[in-house]
């Protein structure tokens, strides 16, 4: 088994954030590793996603099944290469309100016979998954700018 994780603080409310996080229609105009998405963040739906890894890298089509839905909290889906426990990978956004905004951390737990023989895929999605925290945490804080109060 292999874990990876990703973690940013982003200055607006939970709600706020799930609400960009699952848009998934909008994932190619902001998010550079998750570079287009399908579905709906409901439990039992499969969702389709295309990765590109990072610098240049090859682009992958998944389909994974949400696993579990909790606006505002958690988003789980499971992805899996052919039959379970060839190469099968849980990812999960967990979102924490945290000193008056949002803390969020991306992971993801890989298992399967081919974990120790897929380097070139899991190695290169660490890069992706910072790159991916770092562009929700722009693209919230620009659609959601803090209120500042008027002189």
């Amino acid at each position: 088994m292999r874990r990876i994780s990703s973690a940013v603080h982003i200055a607006a409310t939970p709600d706020q954030v799930w609400e960009v996080l699952t848009d998934f229609a909008r994932f190619h105009e902001w998010n550079p590793f998750l570079i287009a998405a399908d579905g709906r963040a409901v439990p039992g739906t499969q969702l389709t996603l295309r990765l590109r890894l990072p610098d240049g890298g090859r682009e992958m089509e998944f389909k994974p099944t949400v696993l579990e839905s909790e606006p505002g909290r958690l988003l789980r889906w499971r992805g899996r290469l052919g039959v379970p426990g060839i190469f099968d990978g849980v990812h999960t956004f967990e979102l924490r309100a945290l000193h008056g905004g949002t803390q969020v951390v991306q992971s993801e737990r890989f298992s399967g016979i081919l974990v120790p023989l897929s380097g070139s895929i899991i190695n290169p999605s660490e890069q992706g998954f910072k790159a991916l925290t770092d562009a929700l945490k722009h693209r919230v804080e620009s659609v959601h700018a803090p209120v500042r109060p008027v002189d």
